[in-house]
């Protein structure tokens, strides 16, 4: 009955032009029903789109991220000299580590039997092998022996790192301890194949278990130092040295390469992080 009523009373007010019941518009007082009158309404009734803020979302706007995609030094003109720098720091490089790379030489051949030099095949630019050039720290017999160690890894991702590694030689530790078995690598600097300043030369071994992420790395030459280099080596997560690298390519400058070079010098005398 009370449907009833209310459809009449409905059906009454549209009669005298009162307009729908409901729309905000006149007054049913006279016609027998007690509703209170409503102001008419200067636009039609919409609802919000909720916005951030209503949907229970932190107060503090977002903000903006980084792009995911690591960009490459920005102009050809800024590329060509920071491969000046690197001929040129590499030949001077050389000459002046000579003596050191000599005296290592001979105290190699008279710690341990072996080569004094070693190399290592590592991915360079978008993945391309090269080969890396180091003075011999380890015995011969060090990749044989690998899989004895692998539990004692302190590393996490694909890196293999041993506290106290028992291949590395007497010689070889100091040598470690202060970086002198990377000066060869200025020599893969001289020919292109790495720059003075750059993510280090991962393993193939290490690329093979790389996802989307980590492959940004390869985007740009690898170098003899870099963010890790200067932020403590061995003491960081891969997790972090990957976020440092791909940080450095996309906010390269040269600028910055000037900075981790000087950087380079205090760290690498402080041996901090070597192992």
């Amino acid at each position: 009955m009370d449907g009833i009523r209310e459809a009449q009373t409905v059906g009454i007010a549209r009669e005298r032009g009162l307009g729908p019941v409901g729309n905000g518009v006149g007054s049913l007082s006279h016609v027998g029903v007690n509703a209170p009158a409503v102001a008419p309404l200067s636009r039609p009734l919409s609802v919000a789109a909720p916005s951030w803020r209503t949907l229970a979302l932190p107060l503090e706007a977002p903000r903006r991220l980084r792009p995911l995609v690591p960009r490459a030094p920005r102009s050809p003109l800024a590329r060509r000299v920071k491969r000046a720098i690197d001929v040129v720091g590499a030949a001077l490089g050389l000459v002046a580590s000579a003596p050191i790379i000599a005296a290592s030489a001979v105290a190699i051949r008279l710690d341990s039997r072996g080569p004094v030099f070693f190399r290592q095949a590592r991915c360079g630019r978008n993945g391309r092998l090269f080969s890396l050039w180091k003075l011999r720290t380890m015995d011969v017999d060090a990749e044989a022996r690998k899989s004895e160690l692998l539990d004692q890894n302190f590393m996490d991702g694909p890196v293999f790192k041993v506290e106290g590694d028992p291949r590395v030689t007497r010689v070889g530790r100091i040598l470690r301890r202060y970086s002198i078995d990377e000066l060869p690598q200025l020599w893969n600097v001289l020919t292109g194949e790495m720059s003075l300043v750059g993510p280090r030369p991962p393993l193939p071994s290490e690329v093979a278990q790389y996802g989307p992420f980590e492959r940004k790395r390869l985007r740009v030459r690898p170098g003899l130092t870099c963010e890790w280099q200067v932020s403590g080596r061995n003491r960081i997560g891969f997790t972090e040295w990957v976020r440092l690298d791909v940080d450095y390519i996309e906010n390269w400058s040269l600028a910055r390469d000037v900075s981790l070079l000087l950087r380079t010098i205090p760290a690498v005398l402080r041996g901090n992080g070597a192992s």
